[in-house]
């Protein structure tokens, strides 16, 4: 069942590229968070402590699925983000690139044999981080670098899930407080600069004075 999961995460990080439409950014932000939430209650129930099992079941359902995007939409709102947000490249060259990175993780986890470390989850962790970074370099509006900090979170999550099995209430913790200040802080400053600009794009930047 987790590799189901894992194969629909990949599908959402395809379907990122092929989007450019904000409210579909967040609702895909969201099904993220309910396909971590079936990974984490699939792999872990049987595995750690009930404490930390609720916890990190939490955290995903709440902040991951909930939270978050219903904050971004908020911002969408408010800044009447409506539009569409095209890339600066092409699509066909954002899906392969998703496809060569999602080739070369899988080849490189099958090197990597140590009974900590769940090689299941690395393969897609390394491309959601990757694509995260990708995503951000291509968008050039400040919304979609939030997006793609949120999918290089994401990223991190799973490579907690891969790694961090002997401390997942501490790696899970500061994962959380990461996200929520992370989030916070780029809402208020992306709200500063639709008040003040009536944009959210990164070239309207340059017009900030000293």
């Amino acid at each position: 069942m987790t590799y189901l999961f894992i194969i629909l995460y990949a599908i959402t990080l395809i379907n990122f590229a092929l989007s450019e439409r904000v409210k579909k950014f967040i609702w895909l932000l969201s099904f993220q968070g309910l396909l971590l939430f079936g990974i984490v209650f699939f792999s872990l129930n049987k595995k750690i402590d009930l404490v930390n099992l609720i916890f990190i079941l939490a955290e995903t359902i709440v902040v991951k699925a909930i939270v978050i995007p219903w904050f971004l939409d908020r911002i969408r709102k408010r800044n009447n983000l409506k539009q569409k947000h095209e890339p600066s490249v092409p699509v066909f060259f954002s899906i392969t690139m998703v496809a060569v990175v999602l080739l070369l993780s899988f080849t490189l986890s099958g090197y990597l044999v140590n009974q900590k470390i769940h090689t299941r989850y690395l393969p897609i962790a390394l491309v959601s981080v990757s694509f995260g970074m990708y995503f951000i370099i291509i968008h050039k509006n400040i919304f979609s670098h939030v997006v793609g900090y949120l999918i290089i979170e994401n990223g991190i999550f799973l490579f907690s899930l891969a790694v961090g099995s002997v401390m997942p209430m501490m790696v899970n913790l500061a994962i959380l407080l990461d996200v929520l200040f992370g989030v916070i802080l780029l809402g208020i400053f992306i709200n500063h600069i639709g008040d003040t600009f009536n944009s959210v794009e990164v070239a309207k930047l340059s017009n900030l004075k000293d």
